[in-house]
């Protein structure tokens, strides 16, 4: 029962410090912690993705890599909502799973708006 109380004070810790690193970008954004730290299966060498989604956001992911301020263990997904919305149609499953299990870690821009058509057909 000890690690899982341990487990459970790691994942919260982890959540409270991306939630403060999001809150910090300075730019109209959403982040969405996705894969194993929203799930729950994290593990020693797992890294922590969040998807951000912006209509700030120019350039390839890289140049916008670029503009960003990434701590070293975040694995940072910066998408426009256009684009995270065609993502959504094609059921691809980090979209999917955003919507799903996604931990909202700030939300200027709201995702329900942009998922109202696909949230019934996922």
């Amino acid at each position: 029962m000890e690690i899982i109380k341990k487990r459970v004070k790691l994942r919260e810790k982890v959540i409270a410090e991306a939630r403060e690193w999001a809150g910090r970008l300075p730019l109209k954004v959403t982040a969405i912690l996705v894969g194993s730290y929203a799930r729950g299966d994290f593990n020693l060498w797992s890294d922590i993705d969040i998807i951000l989604i912006s209509d700030s956001f120019k350039g390839n992911p890289i140049q916008r890599l670029k503009e960003l301020n990434v701590l070293p263990a975040y694995q940072i997904i910066p998408l426009t909502p256009e684009e995270f919305k065609r993502l959504l149609e094609k059921k691809d499953p980090l979209a999917v799973e955003a919507l799903k299990i996604g931990v909202i870690l700030r939300e200027d821009v709201k995702i329900d708006d942009l998922s109202v058509s696909s949230k019934s057909n996922l």
